[in-house]
């Protein structure tokens, strides 16, 4: 069946993951002094192991409210671990956990995304994106992309699902349902759309109960009845079902 829109996950399908840097503590040594102006008053593991209990907190909060899959809000996570934070302006305050980003592992466009995404952009597909994901995620994405003389722009905003403004993450359900009505009030049933991503549980086994098509990124053909491989063959199997 042919396709009009392409949904994207982000990491691990769009943004290639890698280790943190090697020096990832003495960069937040020198992070810390430039931003607050003094030595850092947590370590690196110690900031983490704070937020981490921030986090268990803050997801058992939504689970008793009924939320399955929550998600947090990273900056206000990141300000009750370390409150100075608030003391930097809102620029400042992104830039800081923005490098932090940096300090916890690697990314880049994968190999092959660009050429892809370029084609589809010129031919006029519907493009958007279904990811778990922070607001530093987004920095991340414009960064890579504009290294490959692209921008976000290529993305249809009502059809991007970002789980740091829902709340609720992937593989809840209403993901998909989200992304469904969204596309149906432009005229695309889901059956005319594929959803592209690095996970069966996240990305294509709710993808496919919502009516999706679905390709799961993977460094070779996948087994069994589901669409799978690299980039390449993404390529060339979108080659065959574009309208």
């Amino acid at each position: 069946m042919k396709i009009r829109a392409v949904i994207f996950d982000i990491y691990g399908t769009l943004l290639e993951v890698g280790p943190p840097p090697a020096d990832a503590r003495e960069r937040w040594e020198r992070l810390c002094k430039d931003r607050f102006g003094r030595p850092a008053r947590l370590t690196l593991d110690a900031f983490m192991a704070k937020c981490e209990k921030i986090i268990a907190r803050e997801h058992d909060t939504a689970r008793t409210a009924g939320v399955r899959h929550p998600e947090i809000f990273w900056p206000s996570v990141a300000r009750e671990a370390l409150p100075e934070l608030e003391r930097l302006p809102d620029a400042g305050g992104d830039d800081f956990l923005f490098e932090h980003a940096q300090l916890q592992r690697t990314v880049r466009l994968m190999p092959g995304a660009a050429t892809t995404l370029a084609t589809l952009a010129e031919r006029r597909i519907v493009l958007g994106l279904a990811s778990n994901c922070q607001p530093y995620t987004l920095r991340e994405l414009d960064h890579d992309l504009s290294g490959a003389k692209l921008d976000r722009s290529i993305f249809t905003h009502e059809l991007c699902f970002f789980s740091f403004v829902a709340g609720f993450s992937k593989p809840d359900p209403r993901v998909f349902r989200w992304l469904r009505d969204r596309l149906q009030l432009r005229g695309v049933p889901p059956s005319e759309t594929l959803m592209v991503g690095d996970r069966h549980d996240n990305d294509i086994e709710p993808a496919e109960k919502q009516g999706f098509q679905t390709w799961l990124l993977a460094g070779a053909p996948f087994p069994g009845k589901h669409a799978g491989g690299d980039w390449s063959a993404l390529d060339s199997h979108l080659s065959t079902l574009l309208v």
